[in-house]
């Protein structure tokens, strides 16, 4: 990874009529998120706004195949080898180490039986891990999909050899603070948020942050502005994140940004089913939004 701010992209995983992954419109997108959202790294297959988890895991091989091939070598590409037994993340591991990714993408799970995980849970189940591959870890940090871990047990997890990079999900200014403290300039591991945290992680000295597209794309600009200095115009570009997508969260992270590909001109097909798309009127809300955005001005500027 580069030493400059930069973005952790995971493309959104398009299916077609008969509920498989439509190959043609992910390379499609994997274009877009390489060449128009700059990646810094690619994950594949890695986060929950992916729907792998409607996959077998021979269709989820596949999927990191086809990232892996898509990408193409023009960025580092993660592979995310969640899962509660550690023996099904090792054979995924397995397989990012010969497709030559760069690093794998490990959340911190729940414990199958119940409770969260203690912190000595936690360090087993990464140590048991990182004895089986090569490549560093990226730690990713979800409360609800995975385990809600505490700032002190984070920090012990990023001093771990293994332990390269860190996301997390929280979009708590106190806590972002502390651990870009205690992680990132500690020396452990580069830190990454979310959209809606972006900028103040990149001034508080954190690494940049992990998004799907469209909002990628947006957030590329953010940090672009940042890094030249242009900070009263990185500020304007991140408010453009103060609603989008938190004012259609309601229906959930896929369906909003999956909505917004379409919306943008980039189709990436519908959530998996039984989960609906954005309602006829909310998806009208939302591209009445984005015409407001630099995501929309931007693209009829290109079409005028």
């Amino acid at each position: 990874m580069p030493t400059t701010p930069g973005l952790i992209v995971p493309p959104l995983t398009p299916f077609n009529a008969e509920q498989q992954v439509d190959f043609a419109s992910l390379r499609t997108q994997i274009d877009y998120v390489v060449e128009d959202c700059n990646a810094a790294m690619v994950v594949a297959a890695g986060v929950e706004a992916q729907e792998y988890h409607f996959l077998s895991l021979a269709d989820r091989k596949e999927l990191v195949r086809k990232t892996v091939e898509f990408v193409n070598g023009r960025a580092p590409v993660t592979v995310g080898i969640s899962h509660p037994n550690f023996r099904t993340a090792i054979e995924l591991a397995h397989l990012a180490q010969d497709l030559k990714a760069s690093s794998v993408q490990l959340l911190v799970p729940l414990r199958p039986f119940g409770g969260e995980p203690t912190t000595a849970d936690m360090v087993a189940y990464f140590e048991a891990i990182a004895r089986e591959t090569s490549l560093p870890i990226l730690l990713y940090i979800n409360p609800g999909p995975g385990a809600n871990v505490s700032v002190p047990a984070t920090v012990e997890l990023s001093k771990l050899p293994s332990v390269k990079y860190v996301k997390e999900s929280s979009r708590d200014l106190s806590r972002v603070g502390q651990l870009i403290m205690e992680v990132e300039k500690a020396g452990h591991a580069q830190y990454y948020t979310t959209m809606q945290m972006l900028l103040i992680t990149l001034m508080l000295g954190g690494s940049g942050a992990t998004m799907p597209p469209p909002g990628a794309e947006l957030a590329n600009r953010i940090v672009q502005a940042f890094v030249a200095g242009e900070y009263e115009e990185a500020a304007r570009l991140q408010s453009q994140f103060c609603l989008f997508p938190a004012k259609w969260m309601h229906r959930g992270l896929t369906p909003t940004l999956k909505a917004a590909m379409d919306i943008l001109g980039r189709p990436s097909g519908e959530p998996f089913p039984p989960y609906a798309p954005l309602p006829p009127d909310e998806k009208e809300a939302l591209r009445k939004y984005l015409q407001t955005t630099d995501l929309m001005k931007n693209k009829e500027t290109a079409h005028a």
